[in-house]
């Protein structure tokens, strides 16, 4: 399942989630259009990844930071990007613009940390915004568990899009995560699953005091579960133009 958007778009405009998206945009451009060699990609990474044995040397800290803002190619940001624009707006209006930018760095940091842990003496970089992201996931999933978010479901070369509630798309995002983190190497790259995995649970536990003060689960009761706003309304799918060849007999 991927999801590609919300039936929940904020009432007030997402001053902050579209700033980080467009930061993390330029950051890409910047990147491809002055990066052109496997030794200025080392030296960028070198200087602002994340690598956890420069962590555990209690070197390069500031990179908890900078690393959530450099991604590994342009499906990596545009991935990460869908994400942040589905799951960003509610959850900024909800903290604030300051509450939510906020969140946002210490999900980063903390999920950052949490692949630390995995591979503490690992020299691979890790880059990427979907630990950030990921603490945002968590967040949204604790605030508005019934909220409807459509995804695009693959079953073989049949695409269909569902709206599902949020805790069902998310619960199985993280299920995903975990098992694949739990079978992956540190020590030989790849997907950071333990920071996306650790980010959402930060997330969530971070989202517990605001969540508290809103009324706990009389929260859930007087929203059922979803943003305090009506739903957006989408309206039907396109129906396909692709004509329907029935089988002969």
């Amino acid at each position: 399942m991927f999801p590609i958007r919300d039936h929940n778009p904020s009432s007030t405009t997402p001053i902050v989630t579209w700033l980080l998206i467009a930061l993390n945009v330029g950051i890409q451009v910047w990147q491809a259009a002055t990066i052109q060699t496997e030794a200025q990609l080392y030296y960028l990474y070198d200087a602002y990844a994340m690598i956890p044995a420069e962590i555990s040397a209690g070197r390069d800290l500031v990179t908890l930071v900078t690393s959530t803002f450099l991604h590994g190619g342009w499906m990596h940001l545009i991935g990460n990007m869908l994400f942040l624009y589905i799951f960003g707006d509610n959850l900024e209006e909800a903290l604030g613009r300051l509450g939510f930018l906020a969140f946002y760095l210490l999900g980063g940091i903390g999920a950052g940390l949490c692949q630390w842990a995995s591979g503490p003496m690992s020299a691979i970089p890790t880059v990427g915004a979907s630990g950030a992201i990921a603490a945002v996931m968590g967040g949204y999933l604790l605030l508005f568990p019934k909220a409807k978010v459509d995804v695009l479901v693959f079953i073989v070369i049949i695409i269909r899009i569902i709206p599902v509630p949020a805790w069902i798309m998310l619960a199985l995002w993280l299920v995903v995560q975990v098992f694949s983190g739990l079978g992956a190497d540190p020590l030989t790259g790849g997907v950071a699953y333990w920071a996306h995995a650790g980010g959402f649970l930060i997330g969530f536990v971070m989202m517990v005091p605001a969540w508290v003060r809103r009324g706990g689960a009389g929260w859930w009761t007087r929203t059922d579960g979803r943003p305090p706003h009506p739903d957006a309304a989408w309206g039907q799918l396109t129906p396909s133009r692709i004509p329907t060849i029935r089988r002969r007999r």
